[in-house]
């Protein structure tokens, strides 16, 4: 783990102009650096008392740290390792969700993420409401939203669910529904975070012929799974990520191999 502090990057995300010839995603040094605490606090108002006296201690935690890839448009690209290793929290700087601490990262074109089960949506609203909830978290406008609703409902499979509130959906009912919000248009770039692991086999398959569809239009796909068949089979190069660091890029079959043969010798 880093123990220096580096200076913060001056242009840290920038979302450019789609161009056919750019790579759709570029990451150039990036690092995400956490402060954890060194101690469990037992209560807020203890928490409260050393947030004010300055009597907390922390930790710096990179969860990533001089990351650096480079993706091309209409490209999978898959992004494997064990828990722990900084894939999700990659995922979410490229969302936008989190800023890197240092780096550069430049996302060409509109950017749908599926990165947790119900991220964007309200447990106390209906499915239908929440459709346009998260429509509107997504960038899409009311028009935009109504004229794929149909749509959206009838490939989530949820016509009979969808004036009931989230709260009393199943895991893959959610799961199905976010999947479906997150693609009623065709992104430029797609961002998937182990969402396909939920829900049946034949939804599953529904799901990943649409995201082939959507490649051969020229999305690129960003997929996170420890599915290794799943990025095998779907990808066409993967990055191994390990304690933050970017251990080895390339053709999805050899560095899935290398994977396994690590994690074997464990």
């Amino acid at each position: 783990m880093p123990s220096t502090i580096r200076a913060e990057a001056p242009e840290q995300f920038r979302v450019a102009t789609l161009e056919r010839d750019l790579p759709s995603i570029e990451l150039e040094g990036v690092g995400v650096r956490f402060r954890v605490p060194e101690e469990k606090i037992p209560s807020l108002k203890e928490y409260l008392v050393r947030l004010v006296t300055r009597g907390m201690r922390y930790r710096e935690l990179w969860a990533t740290d001089g990351v650096d890839l480079v993706i091309h448009p209409g490209e999978t690209f898959g992004i494997v390792g064990p828990n722990g290793a900084g894939k999700s929290t990659l995922l979410k700087v490229v969302a936008r969700v989190l800023r890197p601490t240092t780096g550069r990262v430049v996302v060409r074109g509109r950017v749908a993420p599926l990165l947790e089960l119900g991220a964007g949506f309200h447990v106390d609203l209906t499915g239908e409401e929440n459709i346009y909830l998260n429509g509107t978290l997504l960038g899409y406008g009311t028009k935009e939203i109504d004229a794929r609703f149909k749509e959206v409902v009838e490939f989530s499979e949820l016509e009979d669910f969808v004036r009931l509130p989230i709260r009393k959906y199943s895991t893959g009912m959610v799961a199905r529904l976010g999947f479906s919000v997150a693609t009623m248009y065709r992104p430029e770039v797609l961002l998937l975070d182990e969402v396909l692991a939920v829900g049946d086999i034949r939804f599953q398959k529904k799901c990943l012929e649409r995201i082939e569809s959507f490649r051969t239009q020229g999305t690129t796909v960003l997929l996170v799974s420890h599915a290794l068949e799943t990025l095998e089979h779907h990808c066409e190069r993967v990055a191994w990520l390990d304690s933050g660091h970017v251990q080895v890029v390339g053709p999805a079959a050899e560095v899935l191999q290398q994977y396994r043969e690590k994690q074997n010798r464990y």
